[in-house]
């Protein structure tokens, strides 16, 4: 099949001169959803960007997305990560706006915020923000694409960002096995290549060129003017303006604040040089597409975009560079690779190669295939997998992998048991894949697939801004006619049962007969000690070069290979029938409103239950969503029944798993789970058949006997979940333990993991009971159901539960209180012993967040050190790559406070000094803040409280906190908006000082240090290394300043036996000159050095006086007053009188 021209005919497109810059308009009107009040324009400027413009006259916040057609598989073979290196350092200062922290700095005083990523054949960058500040936004974006400065100074800084962002994925299992699984690729396929990059990666080759004498010092290989400021190839990259390097506040031992020290020596300055070369080479206008959210008019939006991105040089590069040789040939095809994980779960993947799948768009053949495959329905693979106990979970589906080729993939998430039966588990794919290859497949199927998806196009919700300008921007490098850039992606076309050729069958066909044994690759996951249990302990392992990931590749034997291609002997396998939850009620009665509600109403209270209830009035979609929690007494009263409560809510979801999937498949879906105050179940979706599956799920959540033997899997996979938590990112476990500290009701994992081993069948089914013996319900029903319905989904939930009241005010969640003038310090070592990062939750109470005006000056606070926090601590400090600084609820919803985190390979401790050196200054900023910017803060967080929601879910999660935790006030955003215009410069900093400036004497601080056990290696500082260095020279040895300071000095502190190797060379090349006793004695000089000039992070222990360190964290929580009990702040009076 020849894909449609995509651009259209000559005839398509009208030219548009007019304007300061002349641009073409694509003729026909875009196809969207008749919902989508949005209009839309297709541009195309003369430089070769593509642009879909989007003006939305109800919008309150703008946005804008820029795909560049290039990835990490474009990076140069001898520098990988580059492109991600690019993504990092482009945001580093313009021409225009050379101020480094401008853009974000613009963009967090005008409620925005903004983001990028590399990925493998597009590099995405976006950003949202207010939409009167849009233009000034859009003008700070399009710079980065014509005028950079890539600021030398950044170049060090961005690399150990980069470095930071790798080795927070290090101990990452999904990155770990994507790693892998390019790895093992054809020789020399770009696929193979380390997409992320770290700082050995991107420095490599100029250490290399340095170690053969072929970089100059200053001069960067002749490309490079005296002060390191290298031009790209048009000319438009400046030198670093002063005003872009301005120093950290409270500058550490270690702060880098030269030219010198900030571009990386000669080294660093041909990294740049290289990535200067690249982007001048790759970053083409023409392989730009851009995606631009706002209120302003077409015709203005086209003029702006038109303005500022016309100066980006069409450099003559392809506009789509496709890579249609697949990664996988002959010798990766056939195989069984194992792969060594960090934590504890089983996996089996089987992947096919597929061809570049957007041109099959019409049909999407591949994923009619993932349809049966990843069905879960009766006759399914997933319900006879799981019916032998072998499997937890099941995908498929196709992966575009790059612009060119892609994979089909067939995971499954296996039990112990299924683990030990890996071998039957993958001749059971391929018996479900032969069964399909000898079905026939009635045109309903996709006429079924076709309904599904064209009823969920007509009635798509808006999403977030800029949210949705990446899925456009991302979508628009796909090969369809430009009208239907939106519409294409999302509609699956029926299949023309009167044209065998190209009526969509016979694609499918194709596809299929290529999903062979002899075509695929196995990857099977699992522990070191799992794979010792099931296969022997004599098995050989290669390392993965990058993260050092343990695999081995073994070759599918003959008799497997035989076996894996006879014909299907399953009976148990066989097609899924018709859907019935596909709806056939859309209807939806439209009723014009002058402005839509701001609340839900109380419409339903009965001893049992009281119920909220909120027609939509502004989204007009056949949809609904509902809550039902259910709280009870029991579940949170001790660690064990916490435990029972969770595996009974899995349980239930288990038993269910078969019948809820044609629900979910036609989109409606629900959740049902354990938490502190009890049960929960959420439902979403179309409104049509909801009350069916309610009354399902409620009836098994009412009857359910527990299963011994699903039991045991459901166990099994919880103590995982359990002990993979303290597995994870070492920022997670951070917050997690200092909510576990000021939370009244509260167990640690490691509780949690104790009990599970002896939970019986029969203890639990007894939990049950109890559980569900008396209960009070908190409902809220948002959207296209009225009030009699909702009040009927309250009653039939009252009668399947048949459960006695127990009043509403007995189940509450409360937290704990922290003293006023303390400083407290909790230390605990992150569990995973390879693990480098540590990480600090540094927590300050600000006091009562049902006390309004404080609510709004913490607000503001934690609002205006966001930014900075940021630019300090990561940026120009390089903590680390996760830094973060916000306002902090804690549980219950009662009490605020702000909290700053911060994960790096530096100890807590000493975090915890640059956090309190951050504050201090702030202090100073506050005080000197000009009232314009403050204005600037207070209208920024004014506009993000009255954003708008802009979905049904984003209002439901809106009403549901106030709800959930008691208070009501269900306008206090709006409130709390009109508070803030009075609110003062002087309240703040009063609030600051007493609350969270370090010498405070009122101030009440909780910070959690979780500690890395790996040993960080012995650094010296920059002064110790210059006092050393004169020493040499004293001595009468000759001293190259300029090589040493390179070699050494180039990021800071220096690794001590990189030191130690570097002097000990010099000193030996001399040793004819200068007596060897002398380089004896000089080595003797060091310790003392390092003393006196301590490097910043020297891995010494470091004290952090005037704190109380908790020793106890149980005795801890027990000495600290629980918050005030919650109660509604607001009487609505929606009900006449409440009976009870």
């Amino acid at each position: 099949m020849v894909a449609a021209d995509p651009h259209g005919p000559a005839g398509a497109w009208h030219r548009v001169s007019t304007g300061p810059a002349p641009y073409e308009v694509f003729n026909k009107p875009i196809e969207k959803s008749p919902q989508d009040d949005r209009e839309y324009r297709f541009i195309r400027l003369d430089n070769g960007l593509q642009a879909m413009l989007i003006h939305d006259a109800k919008a309150d916040k703008a946005a804008a997305s820029l795909d560049v057609a290039v990835g990490h598989l474009y990076d140069p073979d001898d520098m990988p990560g580059l492109a991600h290196f690019c993504e990092h350092l482009l945001f580093m200062g313009t021409e225009q706006y050379p101020k480094e922290n401008e853009y974000s700095e613009y963009l967090a005083k005008n409620n925005g915020s903004s983001n990028a990523y590399t990925g493998t054949s597009n590099t995405n960058y976006y950003f949202n923000v207010s939409t009167a500040a849009l233009p000034g936004a859009l003008s700070r974006f399009a710079a980065f694409f014509h005028s950079p400065l890539f600021a030398p100074s950044c170049t060090v800084r961005e690399l150990n960002a980069v470095d930071s962002e790798h080795k927070k994925n290090h101990q990452s299992d999904m990155w770990r096995i994507f790693q892998v699984n390019k790895h093992l690729s054809k020789d020399g396929h770009p696929w193979r290549k380390f997409g992320s990059g770290n700082k050995e990666s991107l420095s490599q080759v100029g250490r290399d060129l340095k170690a053969k004498g072929l970089l100059q010092n200053g001069s960067g290989n002749g490309s490079a003017n005296g002060n390191g400021a290298v031009k790209s190839a048009d000319g438009s990259l400046a030198p670093t303006p002063s005003d872009s390097r301005a120093g950290s506040p409270a500058p550490s031992v270690s702060s880098a604040n030269s030219e010198l020290e900030g571009d990386g020596g000669v080294v660093g300055r041909e990294t740049r040089r290289r990535l200067v070369e690249w982007w001048s080479r790759e970053y083409c206008a023409s392989r730009m597409r851009l995606c631009v959210v706002g209120k302003e008019s077409l015709d203005e939006l086209a003029e702006m975009v038109a303005s500022l991105f016309s100066p980006i040089p069409n450099r003559g590069r392809e506009p789509l560079h496709m890579i249609n040789d697949h990664p996988f040939g002959p010798n990766e095809m056939g195989t069984l690779v194992s792969v060594q994980t960090i934590m504890s779960f089983h996996a089996l993947e089987i992947s096919f190669p597929l061809p570049y799948l957007p041109p099959l768009w019409r049909y999407k053949p591949a994923s009619f295939l993932a349809h049966f495959l990843g069905h879960e329905g009766p006759g399914s693979l997933y319900s006879y997998l799981k019916q032998k106990g072998w499997v937890t979970g099941l995908s498929a589906g196709p992966q575009n992998l790059a612009r060119g080729f892609a994979m089909f993939k067939v995971t499954l998430y296996m039990t112990p048991q299924g683990f030990e039966q890996y071998e039957t588990l993958i001749l059971s794919v391929f018996k479900y894949i032969s069964m399909l290859r000898s079905s026939n497949f009635p045109a309903w199927y996709q006429r079924e697939r076709s309904l599904i998806s064209a009823t969920r196009f007509r009635f798509a919700e808006k999403r977030r801004p800029d949210d949705y300008a990446v899925w456009v921007s991302e979508h628009m490098a796909w090969p369809v006619p430009r009208d239907l850039i939106i519409s294409a992606p999302q509609l699956v076309q029926e299949w023309d049962e009167s044209d065998p050729v190209n009526g969509g069958e016979r694609e499918m066909r194709e596809i299929l007969d290529t999903l062979t044994v002899e075509r695929s690759r196995t990857v099977l996951m699992a522990q070191a000690e799992e794979f010792e249990r099931v296969r022997g302990k004599d098995l050989k392992w290669e390392n993965e070069p990058w993260y050092g990931t343990p695999y081995r590749v073994e070759r599918l034997s003959e008799e497997f290979l035989r076996k894996a291609s006879a014909p299907n002997d399953l009976k148990e396998l066989f097609l899924p029938g018709p859907n019935e939850f596909i709806p056939t009620n859309l209807e939806v009665e439209k009723r014009e409103v002058e402005k839509p509600a701001k609340r839900p109403f109380l419409i339903r209270e009965t001893p049992l239950s009281s119920v909220w209830h909120k027609k939509d009035d502004q989204f007009w979609v056949p949809k609904a969503h509902v809550v039902m929690d259910i709280r009870s007494p029991v579940p949170n009263s001790s660690a064990r029944a916490f435990v029972m409560t969770r595996l009974f809510a899995d349980l239930v979801t288990d038993s269910l798993t078969e019948f809820a999937y044609d629900a979910e498949l036609a989109g409606l879906s629900y959740h049902f789970g354990g938490h502190a105050l009890g049960l929960y179940m959420t439902l979403s979706g179309y409104n049509d058949k909801l009350h069916v599956l309610a009354k399902d799920v409620l009836e098994r959540v009412r009857t359910l006997k527990v299963n011994p033997e699903r039991l045991a899997v459901m166990k099994d996979q919880a103590k995982r979940e359990y002990e993979n938590f303290f597995l994870g990112q070492p920022y997670r476990l951070a917050d997690y333990y200092a909510r576990y500290l000021l939370t009244e009701q509260e167990w640690t994992m490691s509780e949690l993991l104790e009990e599970i081993p002896s939970v019986t069948p029969e203890e639990l089914q007894s939990h049950i009971a109890s559980v569900l013996s008396r209960v009070n319900i908190h409902m809220l029903v948002v959207g296209n159901l009225y009030k009699d319905e909702a009040s009927r989904l309250a009653q039939m939930a009252e009668e399947i539960l048949q459960a006695s009241p127990i009043p509403a005010s007995e189940v509450f969640e409360r937290s704990l209180v922290l003293p006023s003038g303390s400083n407290f310090i909790w230390t605990t070592p992150v569990p995973n012993k390879n693990e480098p990062n540590s990480s600090l939750t540094y927590y300050m109470h600000m006091g009562s967040n049902t006390e309004p005006r404080l609510r709004a000056t913490a607000a503001l606070l934690g609002h205006i050190l966001s930014e900075p926090a940021f630019n300090v601590l990561r940026t120009r400090e390089q903590l680390g790559y996760i830094v973060a600084a916000s306002q902090w609820t804690l549980t219950g919803g009662g009490q605020t406070g702000v909290r700053v985190l911060v994960q790096s390979e530096r100890q807590p401790a000493y975090l915890e000094q640059r956090v309190e050196a951050f504050l201090r200054e702030m202090d100073e900023k506050l005080q000197s803040m000009p009232s314009e910017e403050f204005q600037e803060h207070k209208v920024a967080l004014q506009k993000r409280w009255r954003e708008a929601p802009k979905n049904l879910g984003e209002e439901v999660n809106r009403y549901w906190g106030h709800i959930e935790h008691g208070y009501l006030d269900f306008h206090r955003r709006d409130d709390d908006a009109d508070l803030l215009e009075n609110i003062t410069k002087d309240e703040v900093l009063a609030v600051f000082r007493s609350h969270a400036e370090p010498s405070s004497s009122a101030r009440s601080k909780l910070s959690v240090h979780v500690k890395s056990q790996k040993p960080r290696p012995a650094k010296i500082s920059l002064p110790a290394m210059e006092a050393f260095a004169k020493k040499v020279a004293e001595k009468g040895y000759s001293v190259d300043e300029q090589a040493w300071r390179d070699a050494l000095a180039s990021d800071g502190d220096a690794p001590l036996d990189k030191f130690a190797n570097y002097w000990r060379d010099t000193l030996l090349a001399q040793a004819a000159a200068v007596p060897p006793q002398v380089a004896q004695d000089l080595t003797t000089e060091v310790p003392g050095l390092l003393k006196q000039y301590p490097a910043a992070d020297d891995g010494e222990e470091i004290v952090n006086a005037g704190a109380t360190f908790v020793q106890d964290p149980k005795a801890f929580r027990a000495s600290l007053p629980a918050s005030e009990q919650p109660h509604p702040l607001v009487e609505w009076g929606d009900l006449p009188t409440s009976r009870f």
